[in-house]
C-alpha cells in the first residue's frame, strides 16, 4: 500500500470516529517507521507526531527481553494515547537520552491524528488506544541491515546491540505477539 492511500485510509478513519485518532506505525527496528511517520504528518492535515523514541527506557531497551519490555507501552498508552483520543487534557514525561532520565513534564498535543511510531508498538496492552495500525512490511533481515547502515551514518557503533539483543527481541516479539497480523495496513516502504 502507497503513502496516498495510507493518507487517505486516515483521513476517512479520523471523519467516521468522532474523536480524534492514534495512528500506530511499527515494524521491525530499520523499517522506515519514523520515515512513514514524518511523512504521514506531513501529509494528513490536523495531524502531529509522537516520536515512540521517547518512550524507551534508556537501559532495559538494551537488553535482552522477549517482549520488548524497555518499550513503556503503559506509559505511554495512559499518559498520552488514551487521553489524546478522548480530547482531555494529560502531561507526558520524555526519556532523556542525554541524562538517561524521564524529562519535565510537557501536555500532551491536540490535534486531529496522532501518529506514533514505535517498535513493540502493537501489544495486547495498547491495542485498544490504536484507531489504525500499520505495519512496515519489511522483513527483518534487511530492516536490520537498514538499521545498521543509518547508525553507520550516524556515528553510533551499536552491532552489538543489534545482533545480540534487538534482533532476538524482534524475533522474540514477532513469534509471541504476531503484530504483522495485528495491523490493519501493511505499508510496502
Amino acid at each position: 500500500m502507497g503513502d496516498e492511500h495510507v493518507r487517505q485510509l486516515i483521513i476517512d478513519r479520523r471523519q467516521t470516529t468522532g474523536h480524534p485518532i492514534v495512528v500506530g506505525v511499527s515494524g521491525f527496528g530499520g523499517s522506515g517507521k519514523s520515515t512513514l511517520a514524518r511523512a504521514l504528518v506531513e501529509q494528513v492535515p490536523g495531524a502531529v507526531r509522537m516520536r515512540g523514541d521517547d518512550f524507551l527506557d534508556p537501559v532495559r531497551s538494551h537488553q535482552r527481553s522477549s517482549d520488548w519490555d524497555g518499550v513503556e507501552r503503559e506509559r505511554l498508552a495512559s499518559g498520552v494515547l488514551r487521553p489524546f483520543r478522548e480530547g482531555r487534557p494529560s502531561t507526558f514525561r520524555r526519556f532523556d537520552w542525554g541524562t538517561r532520565s524521564l524529562g519535565t513534564p510537557e501536555p500532551v498535543p491536540t490535534a486531529e491524528v496522532l501518529v506514533v511510531d514505535l517498535i513493540g508498538l502493537f501489544h495486547p496492552d495498547v491495542l485498544d488506544a490504536l484507531d489504525l495500525r500499520i505495519w512496515c512490511d519489511v522483513d527483518l533481515e534487511t530492516a536490520t541491515a537498514r538499521g545498521l547502515a543509518r547508525d553507520a551514518v550516524l556515528g553510533r557503533r551499536h552491532e552489538h546491540l543489534w545482533h545480540e539483543v534487538w534482533v532476538p527481541n524482534e524475533r522474540d516479539f514477532a513469534a509471541t505477539f504476531a503484530p504483522k497480523a495485528t495491523a490493519q495496513v501493511l505499508f510496502n516502504g
